[in-house]
């Protein structure tokens, strides 16, 4: 009990740590350029405390719980030996964690109401959790053969980059955004640590290029479907998004009856993935967990962690963030706003604990010793460049065909020179990066500027910021390891 308790203490310190360059920015922003405190100020720092201690316990869940189950149960399926009941887990476990994810439901709902119910939210829905349990499902039987993860999302996004030049422009922000929304704080590390106990229970595989790869083919499927979708059944289709567009401002009422209402909501919202969860062990495996009761303690901290890390961001995050982006405008200063676009995504990132948690699970199972705050940096410096292209997309109305295009292409030629181990371990870390910090202040961030700017369109140019905080990180990482790779054959021939 000490020990759990010394190592909470120790993950609390780990992610006030983490949390401070997104403090620094913002009060940065705050104090220096605007030079007034801003309203509800206790309020905020209320909500940053929280956000710290919803940090901690949610890393303490996954280390308890998650990562130990997610190992398990690859171990039960391949003592089965049987890849068709693994690959339906996958689909099930992929389209429960998908279905309920608040974010997909926030952007679907965003996306209805922006195109006056030309787009419907449930339908939106169902074909990113379809999308995410197919491709889960895939990458099992992939993992299992063996087959080369490189190539398939290589491919994946070749695929992606044919439908985006006949999908509907409306539609091209908004299927990359969904993309990055469907890798989630609750998908991400189960899938991580499915993926890795795989690769470190099957004889001749490695876990860095074998084990990771889930993450990245579960952001390419929904950009995929949805643009097929858009060509198929929304042909012809008009979208009104010109009507002027307010985004509410969230009241936070904080008390018992809605802490109890919301860790209530929280843990319905993973229901459907520890409903998974138990029918394949209990019904299906017949098997019981091993450590139970630590599991149980795992969820339990996991729970309450990612409520009081919502209910922190939503009492402290979103309210300053949505001040300082709307008060930017207003300044009509585009120095200030570049920089804060790019500010903005290198602290989020340096926050995002699903972030933290997959690159200590890719350090914990490799020989390749990974420095965990050099990784951070790399994935945080992408991110920032990513918000700050596509916020210089949305200010002079580039299409984003264009950018997408040359970006990714850049990506598929770093993916061809980049060390084969790292690729897959690259591609999953543009996904975590989405996620339940990032994407709610990006996509605030981005309506308002299109809202803001005369002549832009809501749901053309105020959508697409995710995916630009997507594949950056790809292009940071890759282009590192391609770097470490020259410098070590670099000075091998000088040994030589």
């Amino acid at each position: 009990m000490s020990a759990l308790l010394e190592e909470l203490l120790a993950t609390i310190k780990e992610s006030g740590l983490n949390l401070l360059p997104i403090i620094l920015i913002i009060g940065g922003f705050q104090l220096f350029i605007f030079q007034t405190l801003p309203e509800d100020f206790m309020t905020i720092i209320l909500g940053f405390i929280i956000v710290i201690f919803g940090v901690a316990f949610f890393l303490m869940g996954l280390e308890l719980g998650v990562f130990p189950l997610g190992n398990s149960l690859s171990n039960e399926f391949l003592q089965r030996q049987s890849i068709s009941l693994f690959v339906l887990f996958g689909f099930a476990l992929g389209f429960s964690a998908s279905i309920a994810e608040p974010a997909i439901i926030a952007v679907a709902q965003q996306a209805q109401e922006i195109t006056n119910n030309a787009l419907d939210a449930l339908t939106l829905r169902i074909i990113i959790a379809l999308s995410v349990g197919g491709i889960t499902a895939f990458g099992i039987m992939r993992s299992l053969l063996g087959w080369p993860i490189a190539k398939i999302i290589v491919g994946g996004y070749v695929i992606a980059l044919i439908c985006t030049y006949f999908a509907p422009r409306e539609i091209i922000g908004l299927a990359y955004d969904s993309g990055g929304v469907a890798t989630n704080v609750a998908t991400v590390p189960l899938i991580v640590a499915l993926g890795v106990g795989m690769a470190s229970a099957i004889q001749g595989r490695n876990v860095l290029k074998d084990g990771f790869g889930f993450v990245a083919l579960a952001a390419i499927t929904p950009i995929v479907s949805i643009q097929l979708y858009s060509i198929f059944a929304l042909d012809g289709a008009v979208f009104d998004s010109s009507a002027a567009i307010e985004i509410p401002k969230k009241e936070v009422a904080f008390n018992f009856l809605t802490v109890l209402t919301g860790l209530l909501n929280t843990f319905i919202n993973i229901l459907p993935i520890i409903g998974t969860i138990f029918i394949f062990q209990y019904i299906i495996l017949r098997r019981h967990l091993p450590n139970l009761g630590r599991v149980i303690v795992g969820f339990i901290m996991l729970i309450i962690g990612l409520y009081g890390f919502i209910m922190g961001i939503k009492l402290g995050l979103f309210p300053i963030g949505e001040s300082i982006a709307k008060s930017l405008v207003e300044k009509n200063n585009l120095f200030f706003i570049y920089l804060f676009a790019f500010l903005i995504g290198f602290g989020t990132t340096m926050a995002e604990p699903a972030l933290v948690a997959v690159i200590k699970q890719a350090n914990r199972y490799t020989a390749t010793r990974l420095n965990v705050l050099i990784v951070r940096l790399l994935v945080a410096l992408g991110v920032g460049f990513g918000i700050l292209v596509g916020t210089y997309k949305i200010i002079h109305g580039h299409d984003i065909w264009v950018f997408i295009l040359a970006l990714y292409s850049i990506v598929v030629f770093l993916t061809i020179i980049a060390p084969s181990q790292i690729t897959a371990f690259a591609f999953d870390l543009g996904g975590v990066t989405t996620s339940e910090i990032t994407v709610p202040i990006i996509t605030a961030f981005g309506l308002h500027l299109a809202i803001s700017i005369e002549g832009r369109d809501a749901l053309m140019d105020g959508f697409g910021l995710i995916a630009f905080a997507s594949v950056f990180p790809m292009i940071t990482v890759l282009s590192y390891s391609i770097l470490i790779k020259f410098i070590e054959k670099f000075l091998a021939r000088k040994v030589q």
